[in-house]
């Protein structure tokens, strides 16, 4: 998989991001002015994918593969693809409230420490589905490394469409995400019409 070598701050303030969406509390203390060219149409279409994209850490191929999966979906493709987005694996981790950003969840799914009803899943962009619970091996609840950042990330407000058990490392899913669920200014629209051209 590719990887953005670009600083995630620098990366945030271009695509318009608060770096709180993505896990971090840090912020930049450049206060620079800077002088904008008005965008096209396509530009701004273009600035809300990658926006989405680097939130959620997902390649363009990949990316577009989630798009033709919500095309075939019923309701608002949009909404659709926001919802597929939210129930990877690597995301429910972060929206738990287990990991403190998407790529510490990632790692700790390709790591092999989290099981989807009781079965080991290493792959990251594994979508759950409604009752699903997942839960982290005993033999990772008792490593002091993962325990520890486990314990450091339970302070975190869990969405509606997610229960969880922090005491056991424990979470199930009880609904799909709404676009309601998402905490972060998005035009799903303007996605939806780049792809349709």
């Amino acid at each position: 998989m590719g990887k953005s070598t670009q600083p995630l701050l620098k990366r945030c303030k271009a695509l318009g991001i608060n770096p709180v969406v993505m896990g971090y509390t840090k912020e930049s203390k450049r206060n620079q002015k800077e002088v904008r060219r008005k965008k096209s149409e396509y530009g701004i279409q273009l600035d809300e994918k990658q926006k989405v994209r680097f939130i959620y850490g997902v390649m363009e191929k990949q990316f577009r593969k989630y798009y033709v999966m919500a095309t075939k979906k019923d309701g608002i493709t949009g909404e659709m693809l926001l919802q597929i987005l939210e129930s990877r694996l690597d995301n429910v981790i972060f929206r738990m409230g287990f990991a403190k950003t998407r790529n510490q969840a990632r790692q700790l799914v390709s790591h092999g420490h989290v099981t989807v009803n009781g079965k080991k899943v290493d792959i990251a962009s594994y979508l759950v589905k409604v009752g699903d619970v997942i839960s982290f091996k005993d033999t990772s609840k008792s490593s002091s490394g993962v325990k520890k950042m486990l314990v450091a990330n339970g302070d975190k407000i869990v969405p509606a469409w997610l229960e969880v058990d922090k005491d056991n490392f424990t979470g199930k899913v009880i609904n799909l995400a709404a676009k309601s669920d998402i905490d972060y200014a998005v035009k799903e629209n303007l996605i939806v019409e780049y792809y349709s051209k």
